[in-house]
């Protein structure tokens, strides 16, 4: 990973709201600030969706109001309409991924609304987040398949892109929300949208349902993308989209890439943090990675043991 790719961990909003469980403030708390001080660039930290659909999102604005505005300077909140941008921003929010789908289907079974309705207010959103000094990001969900309705035309996540409508927003997410893409699908995408497009950092969300997060990761970074987004053994997934599960994992990602502040003693910690939360929540560990750190290949650096003594 080049210095100029940012890794951001999005375990407590997508990597949660797939398990159905909350996780009280202050072990959210905890979260945050282990994940900062081991190194981790950025995070997503929660979501506005409706706390009725999306249990584990009841207590982001607690979490938010818990935070330094230091500490929320590397932090994201997923947001859907400008109401939810107004309420973020009041509880000191400053930077907003504006979320919706590319494919109408499955924006109408995710916020409720077709894609056009979503696009027509994100001005306003924009100028919200613009209001109180924030950055906000155009968050393409579907941008390779839907559940619904199969395969996306990579015409459409252009046409998109190109709107005069999405002018202000500061990145372009592309995500691979069924975990479906292929590496040259990613890179021919990422590369377009480069190309053909406003000038905007380009980020990629991968899932590893199909077992190619790390390869896809690796696909979007060597096309041009700025930021990449993994989840704390591989937790996570859409409610709302059928066969969407696990994210690609942090641990595997920065194993592939190498960020000069990734060392093994930062893997060590890591697996120790994943391994706890994944415990607590009942779920399984999908990080390759952390599976490795706990071999007996006691002459590779990397493995847990070896890097404690």
């Amino acid at each position: 990973m080049t210095d100029n790719v940012v890794l951001r961990d999005v375990t407590l909003r997508d990597g949660l709201q797939l398990t159905g469980k909350t996780l009280p403030v202050e072990r959210k708390v905890e979260i945050v600030r282990r994940l900062l001080a081991l190194g981790v660039p950025a995070l997503e930290i929660g979501s506005m969706a409706r706390p009725d659909l999306v249990p584990p999102m009841a207590n982001t604005m607690d979490l938010v109001a818990a935070l330094s505005p230091e500490e929320l300077e590397r932090c994201w909140v997923w947001v859907a309409t400008p109401r939810h941008v107004a309420k973020a921003a009041s509880a000191g929010v400053r930077n907003f991924q504006y979320c919706f789908s590319v494919s109408d289907a499955h924006n109408q079974a995710n916020i409720g609304r077709a894609t056009e309705d979503s696009m027509a207010v994100l001005p306003e959103a924009v100028r919200l987040a613009h209001e109180v000094g924030g950055a906000i990001q155009l968050c393409l969900a579907t941008s390779f398949t839907c559940p619904f309705d199969g395969p996306v035309d990579p015409e459409r996540v252009l046409a998109i892109a190109n709107d005069p409508r999405t002018e202000g927003t500061g990145d372009i997410v592309l995500a691979d929300t069924l975990g479906q893409a292929h590496p040259a699908q990613v890179a021919a995408l990422i590369s377009a949208v480069r190309e053909r497009t406003p000038q905007r950092r380009i980020v990629f969300h991968g899932h590893d349902t199909w077992g190619m997060g790390v390869a896809n990761t690796l696909a979007a970074i060597g096309a041009g993308a700025g930021m990449v987004d993994g989840s704390l053994g591989g937790l996570g997934g859409c409610p709302f989209a059928p066969g969407a599960s696990g994210n690609t994992s942090s641990e595997d990602i920065l194993f592939a890439t190498r960020p000069d502040w990734f060392a093994p003693a930062t893997l060590a910690a890591l697996v120790e943090l994943t391994g706890s939360l994944l415990t607590e929540l009942g779920e399984p560990n999908r990080s390759r990675t952390a599976e490795g750190a706990r071999s007996k290949a006691a002459a590779f650096e990397w493995v847990v043991g070896y890097s404690n003594t």
